[in-house]
């Protein structure tokens, strides 16, 4: 008994029965449209009257509900009055005619999903007189009959059975029986809009998989963003780890070097900032102020940098490398940033060889460093010439990955007893 009353209790179930007769208030003015051609109409009887208003105001309806803003509307107030989970609709896109089959075109929606809408609105509107005349009437018995107020009584004839209230303790009984069924359909219509929502009102098949393409799409771009923090924030902790200890050796007997090791770490610190501050910002789906966009004009200043932590860099640049832009040049940066990274880490602290080579079919990049006790020394962690510096392990594999998506060839390992390479090769489509 009392778990069949709790409906009538919650506050959802009365915004739910708003939300039904607001599409009385609502659908009044397409009725007194509707009702125009019906009353011209004198020659026909009342009820061919009444039944061509009512199909004339179904069709308005429909079409009212055939229009994108009216779902999008819909779906905000079913989400917000009857409590119930509904993506955001989605404009569902096909593969539009192109030579590379790139890009992308709003897609019609099938027949089925176009005519989901109308329908929806039908029902809600039909509930909605439905739900308010049952409601007003046993609300106004309810309210009236107690005492026999405003002169008001009740009189049932049922199977040749009259039954009759005009006063006393029966008014208030039945006054309150009046009270919980004007409730009661509160709660069944607000039920019968709950379950029909997701049905109607919820993403078509073809909407589905476009929330999955856009769900897939920012798990690709976290992935990438992932990527992009490894790399950066990594190789500015391992030279700014490297630049600290350089600084604290040379304190006393080079006051000068060691100025210039704080102001490369301040420098490097500032560029690690930007980066996080862009991915965070990402992350939590805002635009961020400025998107750091590093590319092969920036390595200059990434060797520059290597070298003021005492490491000695042999950089080997051959080509137009100011032709190479876009996602392949910044995909280059991070390659090399990795690589000096993990040659700083893992490296005997002798010359650290850097080749890119710019070529009309290729990008080529190449790292070579050399190892503290055999190749082997390059995979393994903490053999750094400066001490430990932890790894994730995912350097490498990070590495391979962005290469094959960039349709490229990755080779990384032993070169001889005492080297340690890494080898990227990376197709060119060269800017007209």
């Amino acid at each position: 008994m009392i778990k069949g009353l709790r409906p009538l209790l919650r506050r959802s179930t009365y915004t739910g029965a708003l939300f039904a007769y607001g599409a009385v208030l609502a659908s009044l003015p397409l009725l007194s449209f509707a009702l125009l051609p019906a009353l011209a109409w004198r020659s026909a009887s009342e009820g061919v009257q009444i039944g061509v208003a009512l199909l004339i105001w179904a069709v308005l309806i429909g079409l009212v509900g055939l229009a994108r803003t009216t779902r999008r509307v819909l779906v905000v107030s079913a989400r917000r009055l009857l409590r119930v989970s509904l993506p955001e609709p989605v404009a569902v896109r096909a593969p539009s005619a192109g030579p590379t089959g790139a890009g992308t075109a709003p897609a019609p929606p099938s027949r089925a999903d176009r005519w989901r809408t109308p329908l929806w609105l039908l029902l809600h509107v039909t509930l909605g007189w439905t739900g308010a005349l049952a409601s007003g009437v046993l609300l106004f018995a309810g309210l009236t009959l107690p005492g026999g107020w405003l002169e008001a009584e009740l009189g049932l004839n049922l199977f040749g059975r009259s039954v009759r209230v005009d006063g006393g303790w029966q008014s208030w009984a039945v006054a309150l029986g009046c009270l919980l069924l004007a409730a009661a359909v509160c709660a069944l219509v607000t039920k019968a809009l709950r379950w029909s929502a997701p049905r109607l009102l919820g993403p078509s098949a073809a909407e589905r998989l476009a929330l999955a393409a856009e769900r897939e799409l920012r798990l690709a771009e976290r992935n990438r963003l992932a990527h992009e923090l490894h790399d950066s924030i990594g190789h500015t902790l391992t030279t700014t780890t490297i630049q600290a200890a350089v600084a604290g050796e040379v304190l006393s007997a080079d006051p000068v070097a060691a100025r210039a090791a704080l102001r490369s770490i301040e420098e490097s610190a500032r560029a690690a900032l930007e980066d996080l501050d862009y991915v965070l910002g990402v992350l939590r789906e805002r635009d961020a102020e400025t998107a750091p966009a590093r590319t092969l004009a920036d390595l200059p200043e990434l060797l520059d940098r290597l070298r003021h932590t005492g490491a000695v860099v042999e950089p080997e640049l051959s080509g137009d490398l100011a032709q190479v832009q876009g996602t392949l040049s910044r995909a280059a940066y991070r390659i090399l940033q990795e690589g000096l990274t993990n040659a700083m880490r893992h490296g005997s602290g002798g010359p650290v060889e850097v080749r890119v080579a710019a070529t009309p079919d290729a990008l080529e990049l190449g790292v070579v460093n050399e190892t503290a006790t055999g190749a082997g020394a390059a995979a393994g962690p903490g053999s750094g010439r400066r001490g430990a510096f932890p790894t994730s392990g995912h350097g490498l594999p990070g590495l391979a990955e962005r290469v094959r998506l960039l349709h490229g060839e990755f080779d990384a390992g032993p070169d001889g007893p005492r080297r340690w390479r890494l080898a990227v090769r990376l197709p060119v489509r060269w800017s007209a």
